[in-house]
């Protein structure tokens, strides 16, 4: 019964919503005693103490997160196309990092440990603001929807209103000549702190900071749009960005 109150309490919202779920918790205990006729001598035990109603589920569409969905299978075809001996990549999503580890090792490095080990996966801890690299020493890197966030204290690091402009310092100083560089950060009509969140960029900011960096290609996500250029007037998005350092 407990995961019954968690199930109605979890649904967002007064009024229809609660009325909703309540309709979602009934529908449930008529599939549940359905179910629980139908498999009689199954080998699988089922008890009303076990129950734990997903309600939330039954989607018309299979749900995604836009950004990360279009921006991971972006960056996931633009490295399997270079296809480096070693990737390196700075505070983007473990798990995307873990998933390309499997077919090109990845070094990975964040100032908060990953917990899990996977096959072709290496994590080092440091900052984007002093990477532990050399100089012109990575051939390989990525920083993706990383960037944005830094010096506005959201994941433990330092408050710094130059915390994004560091961060590129320090990413273009390690990449190697020839090298490939893969960024994404949210854009916007000009450049604004939504704090703690993240900076949002306009695209000839972010071209400044990386200014000494060709682009080798770049789209943008504007809500469910894929776009191949910039464009101000939609407002908020995401831009993705491929460089390389001449």
């Amino acid at each position: 019964m407990y995961g019954c109150w968690q199930a109605l309490r979890g649904e967002p919202g007064p009024g229809i919503s609660g009325l909703r779920a309540a309709g979602a918790l009934w529908g449930f205990w008529r599939e549940f005693w359905k179910y629980r006729h139908i498999s009689a001598g199954s080998a699988f035990a089922l008890r009303a103490r076990w129950i734990q109603p997903c309600l939330g589920d039954r989607t018309a569409e299979t749900p995604v997160e836009p950004v990360y969905f279009v921006q991971d299978t972006w960056f996931a075809g633009r490295i399997a196309g270079q296809r480096p001996e070693r990737h390196y990549d700075v505070g983007s999503s473990a798990k995307t990092m873990a998933l390309i580890a499997q077919f090109i090792p990845v070094t990975m490095v964040d100032i908060r440990p990953v917990p899990l080990t996977v096959p072709g996966f290496s994590f080092v801890r440091g900052s984007i603001t002093e990477l532990p690299f050399a100089d012109n020493s990575i051939e390989s890197m990525s920083s993706l929807c990383v960037i944005e966030h830094i010096g506005l204290g959201r994941y433990g690091d330092p408050l710094d209103a130059g915390g994004s402009e560091k961060a590129v310092v320090e990413l273009h100083r390690v990449l190697a000549p020839g090298g490939n560089l893969y960024l994404s950060v949210p854009v916007d009509a000009e450049c604004r702190v939504y704090f703690n969140a993240h900076r949002a960029f306009t695209r000839d900011y972010l071209l400044g900071l990386c200014s000494g960096l060709a682009i080798e290609h770049e789209q943008f996500l504007y809500s469910l749009d894929v776009v191949p250029g910039y464009d101000a007037a939609r407002g908020f998005g995401t831009g993705m960005f491929h460089f390389r350092k001449p």
